[in-house]
């Protein structure tokens, strides 16, 4: 007979709001200058190594304004006026980003070397689906590899 296992609920700290370090707001009642994470990066900035200000109640604790949020789905809101700027990738990082991509979305089968649009199972499988299974692959999802004689010119 198998065993029946019970899942462990996760204890919740119950909080007075009103002992909470940060200030809560609720959704829909941000003051003006408050971002999240998110709202930041759809302007094109980043929170500049400052901390989060305030905190984003999540939905569930709409019932509970008397209670602290401490659920995993709150948010954090940054200062506005704190705010930098993204960082913009120099080329070299560009280039050393899409050789780091490559080697996890190219089959190293000599005779395939597709380079694929998705990484590849490398750790468990070694190669494409193609090659170790012999599924063909739609031809939209790679790239071919170059032709040799290109390569020796």
């Amino acid at each position: 007979m198998p065993r029946v296992r019970r899942k462990r609920r996760r204890e919740l700290k119950r909080v007075p709001r009103s002992n909470m370090t940060l200030p809560e707001h609720d959704r829909g009642a941000l003051p003006e200058g408050l971002l999240t994470r998110r709202q930041l990066r759809e302007k094109g900035l980043s929170p500049g190594g400052h901390d989060p200000v305030a905190v984003l109640r999540c939905k569930y604790c709409a019932f509970r304004p008397d209670q602290s949020c401490n659920h995993p789905t709150r948010g954090w809101l940054y200062d506005v006026s704190l705010a930098r700027p993204k960082r913009v990738p120099t080329l070299a990082q560009e280039w050393a980003l899409d050789r780091a991509m490559a080697a996890r979305q190219t089959c190293p089968v000599p005779t395939c070397g597709r380079r694929y649009v998705f990484c590849l199972p490398l750790k468990t499988i070694g190669s494409c689906l193609e090659c170790h299974e012999g599924t063909p692959a739609d031809p939209s999802s790679y790239f071919a590899p170059p032709a040799k004689h290109l390569l020796a010119a």
